[in-house]
This record gives C-alpha cells, sequence and structure tokens, in this order.
C-alpha cells in the first residue's frame, strides 16, 4: 500500500524546485523577435495573444495590419496561431506588445525592392495630393509621386481616385522614402511602339530658351533649339507657337531617364527650310527620314553611304600626279581653302556643340533642381 503521507523532503521536489524548473525553460523574449503565437482572446481594442511567455501578450488594433483596421475579427480568429512581431519590451505586468503590421511593412519593402531591381511597372490610385505631388500606396506603403514625374493635362487635385502606372525613381526603406514618376511609366509604355528614324506628329505644349517640348501622343518629347534647323536661331520662339501642330523625328528614346529627343533639322532638304520653307519640310519628311534611317543603318553595318563614297572618290583623285604644274598648283590652293573651309566648320561645330552640351547640363540641372525640392517634401512612406 502506498503511503500517501510522504512529506515534501521525502519526494524530494518542492515548489519552489517547480518555480525553478519552470524559468529554467521560460522563453525569453526581446523586441524585434518575430515569434509563433495563438489568439485566445479578442479584446474590443485588440486580442491576446499565447506566444509561450509567463503572461499572454497584446497586440492593439492599430498594430494589426498595414491597412485600416476597424475591428480586431477583421484579421484575427479565436484559436488562430500566426507569427508576430515583438514591438516593445514587458510592462509593470510583465506584457508584451505585439504588432503585424511591422511584419507586413518588412515584406511591403522587400517586395518594393524586388520591383525596383526588375524595373516593374506597378498600378496605383491616387488618394491625396499635396503642394509636391500626388500619394499612392504600392504594397501598403505609401509612396509619392512628385509634380514633375506626374503626365497629365488634369489638375493635380482631379486626379484622387484616379488609377495611375507607374515606376520607381527611389526606394529607401531607411530614410523611409518611396518615390515614383508617372512619367516615366508612360514614356517607357509609348517608347515601346516608337523608333528611332521614325516622323511623327505632334503639338508644340511648351517653349522655353533651350527648345520646344512636344505633345507626341500624351507623352513629352524636347525638340532642342540645336535639332530644329541647319540655320542658326536665337531662340525657339522665333520659330514655333504654343499649340503649333509640327511635324518631327525622333532622333533617341532614353528609356531610363524617360526622355524623348526631337529633331526637324534632319528632315530639313536644304539647310534653313524650317525657317524659310516649312511646308516643304513637313512634305518631304518621310523621304528625309528614310535617308536618314538609311544613313543610320549604314553606319551600324559599317557599310559607306553614296555621300561617303564621292568623299573616297575625290580623297583618291588627289592622290593621282597632276598633269603640270599649273594643275598642282591649283590643287594645292583648293586643298588649303578645303583645309581652312573645313577646320572652320570643325570650329562652328564645335562650338554649336559646346553650346549644345550647356544647354543640355544647364536643363538637366534645372530638372534635377525641380525634383530635389519635390522630393524634399515626400510623406514618409511609413505612417506613424
Amino acid at each position: 500500500m502506498v503511503n500517501q503521507n510522504l512529506t515534501a523532503t521525502e519526494i524530494g521536489f518542492t515548489h519552489e524546485d517547480f518555480a525553478a524548473l519552470l524559468d529554467k525553460y521560460d522563453y525569453h523574449f526581446s523586441p524585434g523577435d518575430v515569434v509563433p503565437g495563438t489568439v485566445f482572446s479578442i479584446e474590443p481594442r485588440g486580442a491576446l495573444i499565447d506566444i509561450g511567455a509567463k503572461t499572454a501578450a497584446y497586440i492593439p488594433i492599430q498594430e494589426m495590419s498595414i491597412n485600416r483596421v476597424d475591428a480586431p475579427e477583421e484579421v484575427l480568429q479565436s484559436n488562430e496561431t500566426r507569427e508576430f512581431f515583438i514591438l516593445t519590451d514587458e510592462n509593470e505586468d510583465g506584457q508584451l506588445t505585439l504588432s503585424i503590421r511591422r511584419i507586413e511593412y518588412m515584406r511591403a519593402w522587400e517586395r518594393v525592392r524586388q520591383l525596383q531591381a526588375e524595373d516593374a511597372t506597378v498600378r496605383s490610385g491616387v488618394f491625396a495630393t499635396n503642394r509636391g505631388g500626388a500619394l499612392v500606396r504600392i504594397e501598403g506603403l505609401r509612396g509619392f509621386i512628385p509634380g514633375s514625374h506626374i503626365s497629365t493635362r488634369k489638375p493635380k487635385e482631379d486626379l484622387v481616385g484616379e488609377e495611375l502606372p507607374l515606376k520607381f525613381l527611389e526606394v529607401d526603406e531607411e530614410r523611409n522614402r518611396l518615390v515614383l514618376s508617372h512619367r516615366r511609366a508612360l514614356v517607357e509604355r509609348k517608347m515601346n511602339r516608337l523608333e528611332v528614324g521614325e516622323v511623327v506628329i505632334g503639338t508644340v505644349r511648351g517653349i522655353k530658351p533651350y527648345g520646344a517640348f512636344i505633345d507626341i501622343g500624351g507623352v513629352s518629347g524636347l525638340l532642342h533649339i540645336s535639332e530644329i534647323s541647319h540655320e542658326h536661331i536665337d531662340t525657339p520662339h522665333s520659330v514655333f507657337n504654343v499649340n503649333d501642330e509640327v511635324k518631327v523625328m525622333i532622333i533617341d528614346l532614353d528609356a531610363e531617364r524617360g526622355r524623348i529627343s526631337l529633331s526637324t533639322k534632319q528632315l530639313e532638304p536644304e539647310p534653313g527650310d524650317m525657317i524659310k520653307n516649312r511646308d516643304l519640310v513637313y512634305d518631304k519628311a518621310e523621304e528625309m527620314a528614310a535617308k536618314y534611317r538609311e544613313q543610320m543603318l549604314a553606319k551600324q553595318q559599317g557599310i559607306a553611304t553614296p555621300a561617303e563614297v564621292v568623299e573616297s572618290a575625290g580623297e583618291i583623285e588627289e592622290e593621282i600626279p597632276p598633269a603640270t604644274e599649273d594643275v598642282a598648283e591649283t590643287e594645292a590652293v583648293a586643298e588649303t581653302e578645303a583645309v581652312a573651309e573645313t577646320e572652320a566648320v570643325a570650329e562652328t561645330e564645335a562650338v554649336a556643340e559646346t553650346e549644345v552640351v550647356t544647354e543640355t547640363e544647364a536643363v538637366a540641372e534645372t530638372e534635377a533642381v525641380a525634383e530635389t525640392e519635390a522630393v524634399e517634401e515626400i510623406p514618409a512612406a511609413i505612417e506613424e
């Protein structure tokens, strides 16, 4: 018969020993840990979660999702097991505070970084606007579109509720910044249907000292002042007016920077025709564009164009010994004049190229400043 009157000493295991054993196998939790937990009680503004600690942990309703939650039941169900982020250390009651929202944010940043690396185009609806641009949500994160990267004729305020295609400009979790571009997405989509050397019809939407901005099917291309005519012009205003319909040729497509470069100079049958006889330029546009494409293709394939063949023939003739000293003298004078003319042309082109580079750098600097000013107003991606 078992003796039921055994003392604690005879058993050799006291309440203190039991408490010490519990402490030995107790988990130590720290803020930032991600742990599994089971919902065992849903409260009006939160829920109690069993994560294996001595005291049930608590998750407030504002930490249940990256999106707005009005009731805990929208996210959690009783006896449900899932992962939780430990938000804060134990309070005076020994209770930890948990979060699902933080886990969703970490995964959202990981996802947008992946989308940026893939150069993906995403779509999102505008939910608000401010002085600097428009606000959207990407993977639950709040993103900002600078005003300079919104390509639409609508006022910004009218964009609320409209879904836009977007490209990533900046994904910076450390600085909590998510910046996107509507303009780049539109240009890329349009570029997929455009080709260098193609003639398109557009409308002048803006004129600056350095060139004219041409709307071609909803995206803007730059007709730089140096690409308007072979002849020098003082300002694009002397050639174009806002809302003029123009015929231009695409000479460059820069998808990475979201830019389309245009030219009417390459369409001139004779230098200066854009100033003297614009209608002739437009009538001959397709013909001149075909010659331009032929020259570009020949250069790519290393084939000499007819003009280059003529030039080469001239060089060969120069090597033939002249019949008389008079002829030699005449050719020497002609060659000297040709060299002088070539050097003058080279010098003129160098000056023009310098002016183009200077203007281009000025444009880039102006756009960089405008974009920087807009980005300074970027709201944080995570709303605290």
